[in-house]
C-alpha cells in the first residue's frame, strides 16, 4: 500500500501532514475548500491522520463548527460554548460565529463571558441573580443600551469593556 504514491507521497506521508501543509500540497479545489475551513477555525496545526480521540474539548468543538460553516439559514443555539477556552480560542470562536452569521445563519448564545457578550447584536439579560433570586427579564436590547440598565450585573461589568 505504501508503494502507491500521489505527488511523490505515500498515504502515511499524507496522513502525517498538518492541515496547513495539506492545503499547500493539494491542488484540487474541493479538497482545498474543506482544508481552508479547518484553517479558518484555527485547526491548521492538526495532522490529517490524527485520531479524534486525541482532540481537546475546544478542538472537538471547533471541528463540529467547521462542519457547519457551509450551511446557510440555520439556527444555532450554543450553551456557554466558551467555557474552558483559552483567550485566543475565544477570539477564534468569535470569528467563527461571525462567519456563521455572514452566511445568513442565526446564532443564539447563552453565555456569561463578557468578551462574547460585548459583540452581541441583541442581549437578553435574566436576573437579577441566579437560582431562586433570578428568572426575571432584566433587560433586552443592544450592548450599548444595556450599560444604562441600573439593576443588571452584566451592565456593570460590560460598561468597563465598551
Amino acid at each position: 500500500m505504501l508503494d502507491l504514491r500521489y505527488q511523490d507521497k505515500n498515504i502515511a506521508e499524507v496522513l502525517d501532514m498538518t492541515i496547513n501543509q495539506a492545503y499547500e500540497f493539494f491542488s484540487v479545489a474541493k479538497i482545498k475548500k474543506h482544508l481552508k475551513i479547518l484553517q479558518e477555525v484555527g485547526l491548521g496545526y492538526l495532522k490529517l491522520g490524527q485520531s479524534l480521540s486525541t482532540l481537546s474539548g475546544g478542538e472537538s468543538q471547533r471541528l463540529k463548527i467547521a462542519s457547519e460553516l457551509n450551511n446557510q439559514s440555520n439556527i444555532y443555539i450554543m450553551d456557554e460554548p466558551t467555557t474552558g477556552l483559552h483567550m485566543s480560542d475565544i477570539d477564534n470562536f468569535y470569528r467563527i460565529v461571525q462567519a456563521l452569521v455572514a452566511k445568513n445563519n442565526t446564532v443564539v448564545i447563552i453565555e456569561h463571558n463578557l468578551d462574547i457578550i460585548k459583540y452581541a447584536d441583541w442581549i437578553i439579560d435574566m436576573g437579577p441573580e441566579g437560582g431562586m433570586k433570578g428568572g426575571e427579564l432584566i433587560f433586552q436590547g443592544s450592548p450599548e443600551d444595556i450599560i444604562n440598565c441600573s439593576n443588571s450585573y452584566t451592565a456593570k461589568f460590560l460598561k468597563k469593556l465598551l
